[in-house]
């Protein structure tokens, strides 16, 4: 447990340049608090322990903002950022090196039985109110942009965007996710409509004058 905390400790210190001490850290950081109590809630799950790690969530929840169900599995050096507003449902799967932003939901997409919360791979960054949902899986070292929402599995190395969320990136680049940098499929999609109709009109017009000319020339 001490190893898991300086570990942890370590990650928010090489993740948020606005960590400035440990004392701050404990004191301050509820995606700290959150992780450390999940880590209790969950060895108790584990073994079975009826309704306590469910109340140990409840706390945490109402402590920091944030809701991890005891079931989630998670994985090493995890990181929420700020915090306020996440959601990780039951069956999710973290693996290492994850870094969230606030608002982001891991969930599930109905009543369905078994693993209905999504599987994220090491080294994943999901940008601020990003959602993922459903029992799918989210490659290695894959960024998901703010507001995304996510239903379909995303390949590793890539960068996905939008509502419903698509991949506009493969090989995504290292180092933090730029959210004010995303590729924007939408608006590339409005741009080269409306070159395509700006393209069409020019050989309308050519087509016409040649016409006129025609006419003109009988």
């Amino acid at each position: 447990m001490l190893r898991a905390i300086r570990e942890q400790i370590d990650t928010i210190f090489r993740e948020d340049p606005a960590a400035k001490s440990v004392l701050e850290i404990f004191l301050c950081y509820p995606g700290f608090h959150a992780i450390l109590m999940h880590r209790v809630a969950h060895r108790l799950y584990r073994w079975g322990v009826p309704l306590l790690p469910r109340v140990i969530s409840q706390i945490s929840r109402f402590l920091t903002g944030i809701e991890i169900h005891p079931g989630a599995t998670i994985g090493r050096r995890f990181f929420i950022d700020h915090g306020s507003g996440v959601v990780i449902g039951e069956t999710t799967e973290i693996g290492d090196d994850v870094l969230l932003y606030q608002g982001v939901t891991l969930g599930g997409t109905g009543n369905e039985k078994g693993k209905r919360h999504p599987t994220i791979g090491n080294r994943v960054v999901v940008g601020t109110g990003a959602k993922v949902l459903g029992s799918i899986r989210i490659g290695d070292d894959v960024k998901v942009g703010a507001g995304s929402v996510v239903v379909h599995p995303v390949p590793d190395h890539s960068t996905v965007v939008g509502i419903p969320g698509r991949v506009v990136r493969v090989r995504a680049e290292e180092g933090a996710l730029e959210h004010g940098r995303l590729p924007d499929p939408e608006g590339q999609a409005i741009d080269d409509l409306a070159r395509r109709v700006a393209e069409l009109e020019a050989v309308l017009r050519k087509m016409i004058a040649d016409h006129e000319v025609e006419h003109h020339s009988k």
